[in-house]
């Protein structure tokens, strides 16, 4: 059995872009560390980019969330420089979470996912949530020194979220 590594939405809008704030920046060394952790022993990394059109204003989410963000092909839609190798997975997701990457976790028959990246309050928990429902026998877990949220409040709230739907949060200081 395989264990993978999901990197999400670690793009440059969210760690200097039009979404940035200190605390999804300042969690950029851990994430990386913990890339390298897995590359050492071998293991499968995935990513996910956060992915809207041009007519991102027009869309409900884009309605709620009124500021242009990882628009297809801008350089805020890049993952982060030095991230991602070429055999790297990447899953490009137009909402908040991925069933594309829920249903490929489940046919890789990983024994555990880890998850990492921004937002904790949005996408990671979205992700985390999916991956339960599409693989229940999947260990899921959640690094909370490699996420960041939208506010420390929201960050730690998405964490005992998760840790009551049994993913395995780790380092949580809640």
């Amino acid at each position: 059995m395989k264990d993978a590594l999901i990197v999400i939405d670690m793009q440059k809008d969210f760690l200097t872009g039009s979404l940035a704030n200190a605390k999804a920046e300042s969690v950029t060394k851990n994430v990386k560390e913990k890339i390298l952790q897995y590359r050492e022993q071998g293991k499968d990394i995935i990513f996910t980019r956060d992915t809207h059109e041009n007519d991102y204003m027009q869309t409900l989410e884009g309605k709620n969330l009124p500021v242009l963000h990882c628009i297809k092909g801008t350089d805020g839609w890049e993952i982060v420089d030095g991230f991602v190798q070429a055999h790297d997975k990447i899953f490009d997701k137009p909402t908040f979470g991925s069933l594309d990457l829920a249903e490929y976790v489940r046919l890789k028959n990983y024994q555990s996912v880890e998850l990492v990246g921004v937002c904790t309050d949005i996408c990671v928990v979205s992700n985390a949530l999916l991956l339960k429902a599409f693989c229940p026998e999947t260990i899921v877990c959640v690094d909370a020194l490699c996420c960041a949220g939208v506010s420390e409040e929201s960050h730690r709230f998405a964490l005992k979220t998760m840790g009551a739907c049994q993913v395995v949060v780790q380092n949580a200081n809640y």
